[in-house]
């Protein structure tokens, strides 16, 4: 049994071994601490002025503050000269179990960072994704909401839309819509042009310049087809194709052009 004398022995060589120590792993605690707050303001200033999206920001200072102290506190501890191989090697461990379990969870959080990051698309833009189409209502860290013309809410995984191909309508400000017209053989092609074109100029929502093209694009078996190519506004799309497709037919008739439709003609031989 240690006599008083001994253990204050023992007490004074372990003050004067460890304490400074002590008291540099506290110091280096305090400082980085501070500098971790002013990186993640920094941090966050940075996605301000980047126009980082709302709904992201958060969520990466977070992170970063996180990472950074997880750094710090190894770096502590070992300055207090504990042994943090083990202790590395089991987060280590136990990080990649977590990431093989939420395989699947995790690539739809980096499609809804990257997403959030990059802006391919915004809410309000109508995109044609994983064989949707629709509107974008919300988009979140893991899913993507669109809403279809027919009032359908569909979620798609932020993985997936990520990587794969998408079409964005809303990108530019102008479309060209692109009609194929056709018209019986034998009928007056000249005519029919000046129809078309006539109904052309007559909606103010068709540009003039870039012109309108129409062009013969094809014989095809029941009809010669025209090709009819018109610049609009992105939001005026569907009301020009639509409201062209019933001014034609209303006044092909009104001016003796047919339209014509795929038909056979039967031969009886006696």
């Amino acid at each position: 049994m240690m006599t008083p004398d001994e253990m204050m022995t023992l007490v004074t060589e372990n003050a004067l071994e460890y304490g400074p120590k002590l008291i540099a792993a506290i110091a280096i605690w305090i400082i980085g601490s501070w500098v971790i707050k002013l990186l993640v303001s920094g941090l966050n200033k940075v996605m301000d002025k980047g126009k980082v999206d709302p709904s992201l920001k958060p969520f990466l200072c977070s992170i970063s503050g996180i990472v950074l102290k997880v750094m710090l506190g190894i770096t502590v501890l070992g300055m207090l000269s504990i042994e943090m191989t083990s202790f590395v090697a089991l987060l280590a461990a136990a990080g990649l179990a977590v990431g093989m379990a939420l395989s699947g969870t995790l690539q739809n959080f980096a499609g809804g960072v990257m997403i959030l990051l990059f802006k391919p698309f915004k809410v309000g833009d109508f995109i044609d994704a994983q064989g949707y189409m629709g509107t974008i209502k919300e988009i979140q860290i893991f899913n993507t909401i669109l809403k279809t013309a027919d009032n359908k809410t569909i979620i798609i995984p932020n993985g997936g839309l990520s990587t794969g191909s998408m079409v964005n309508f809303s990108t530019e400000s102008t479309r060209r819509v692109d009609w194929t017209i056709g018209v019986a053989y034998g009928d007056d092609l000249d005519k029919a042009r000046a129809v078309i074109k006539q109904l052309c100029d007559a909606d103010e929502r068709i540009f003039k310049d870039p012109a309108v093209v129409i062009v013969v694009s094809a014989l095809a078996d029941s009809s010669v087809n025209f090709a009819v190519r018109a610049w609009v506004k992105a939001p005026d799309y569907w009301g020009v194709f639509f409201d062209m497709n019933e001014n034609v037919y209303k006044t092909f008739s009104k001016e003796g052009l047919n339209i014509p439709f795929p038909q056979m003609d039967v031969h009886l031989h006696k």
